[in-house]
């Protein structure tokens, strides 16, 4: 393109082509005249060329640092020492899209901040079970040995087993709840109650259950009077729920074959927890009362009642004298059932008082309470059990 086609008349009165200010070019300012009219523009070939020229649409260049605004649009004739044309006809009123570029790449993240793939946890029992097998072991051959030497020292076994149990649980009702069940009662008359058990039946474990209940009724009356209600319903609670409910344990062992009806009634307990616990810990998933405890499942439930049932089939065969199998699968449903019972009843007591454990006198298992949790309610379901199926 020459200069020609771009410079302005220089004679006063001419407009540029958009007729809203001079001509281009950075010389004098001209006189205004009247607006420009394409209709009659004049005619010649100066004119249509620049009308040509200055129509033509302007290729769209992205600025570049090193190139002036204005420039690098491939007319090289051009002075680029002038201005710009800036009026409508050589702007380009096109919107200018951005040049695709890269989308900018995120910077890597350190070593250090980067999500690790987590490991497979395995499960947990949740207890020492080292400390747990051993403690249960020592228990086992302690209660064995009194239980087939001499009964009496079994009874004795019993009853302190009854004394420590109620010092764990009025301990943590005076902690937990300020419930204050007194101890020194509940001590004399529970012992007591085991033996009367074991000496005159359940004639003497109901009179002795009585006497306690007196007993506590009448200890509390020596202290101020506020909290009496709750202190001594407490006290016949835990008079009730721990050595009246071992009393049926002493009751088992007066009968001929009293030690194997006393073992059968733990092996089946025990066997009825492990059921639970192995078969629960390895496919338990759906929660068998998880406001409860949520580690129970039905799965843990029907190991509980499937090695109950097992447990029971030998024990009436090999260890109860007149005893025949399908005795032993009905009193290894029963035995299930109670045993699950009594241990969500305790977890309910625990869940109110807001503790894990009753005590931890136990490495491995808690506190004496917490190993007679599904032995207590179980001991009058086989007495009872027992008694109609081969008498007393």
């Amino acid at each position: 393109m020459n200069d020609s086609s771009w410079g302005a008349p220089s004679g006063p009165g001419y407009w540029g082509p958009s007729g809203q200010g001079p001509a281009y070019g950075q010389g004098p300012t001209y006189d205004q005249g009247p607006a420009y009219d394409p209709g009659h523009a004049p005619a010649g070939p100066a004119y249509e060329r620049h009308a040509v020229e200055e129509t033509r649409p302007m290729p769209i260049v992205p600025e570049m640092p090193d190139v002036p605004a204005g420039g690098g649009d491939g007319d090289q004739d051009v002075d680029r020492g002038a201005a710009r044309p800036s009026g409508p006809p050589v702007r380009d009123d096109t919107p200018q899209e951005p040049m695709p570029s890269a989308a900018p790449q995120p910077a890597p993240a350190p070593a250090s901040s980067r999500p690790q793939p987590q490991p497979q946890q395995k499960k947990s029992a949740g207890r020492d079970l080292g400390a747990a097998i051993g403690v249960g072991v020592g228990l086992g051959a302690v209660i064995v040995a009194s239980l087939f030497i001499v009964k009496a020292v079994f009874v004795g076994v019993i009853a302190v087993a009854v004394v420590v149990g109620l010092w764990e649980l009025t301990s943590r009702l005076e902690e937990r709840k300020s419930i204050k069940a007194p101890l020194v009662p509940l001590a004399v008359g529970g012992a007591a109650m085991v033996v009367a058990g074991y000496v005159r039946g359940a004639e003497g474990a109901w009179v002795a259950m009585a006497l306690t209940a007196l007993a506590v009724l009448v200890w509390r009356m020596t202290e101020p009077p506020e909290g009496y209600l709750k202190d001594v319903t407490a006290g016949v609670f835990a008079a009730f729920y721990v050595p009246f409910l071992a009393t049926f344990v002493a009751m088992m062992l007066t009968a001929d074959d009293g030690a194997w009806r006393v073992l059968t009634f733990l092996i089946l307990t025990v066997v009825s927890d492990t059921g639970a616990y192995a078969i629960g810990w390895r496919f338990g998933k759906h929660k068998l009362a998880p406001r409860i405890s949520p580690g129970k499942t039905r799965e843990g439930l029907v190991g509980a009642v499937t090695f109950a049932m097992a447990a029971g089939v030998l024990c009436m065969e090999f260890l109860v004298d007149d005893g025949t199998w399908w005795q032993g699968l009905v009193l290894g449903v029963c035995v299930a059932a109670s045993a699950t019972l009594g241990d969500l009843g305790e977890s309910m007591i625990k869940r109110d008082l807001g503790i894990k454990d009753m005590g931890t006198l136990l490495p491995g298992h808690g506190g004496i309470m917490d190993r007679l949790d599904s032995l207590l309610p179980t001991a009058p379901v086989v007495w009872l059990l027992l008694v109609l199926f081969v008498g007393s």
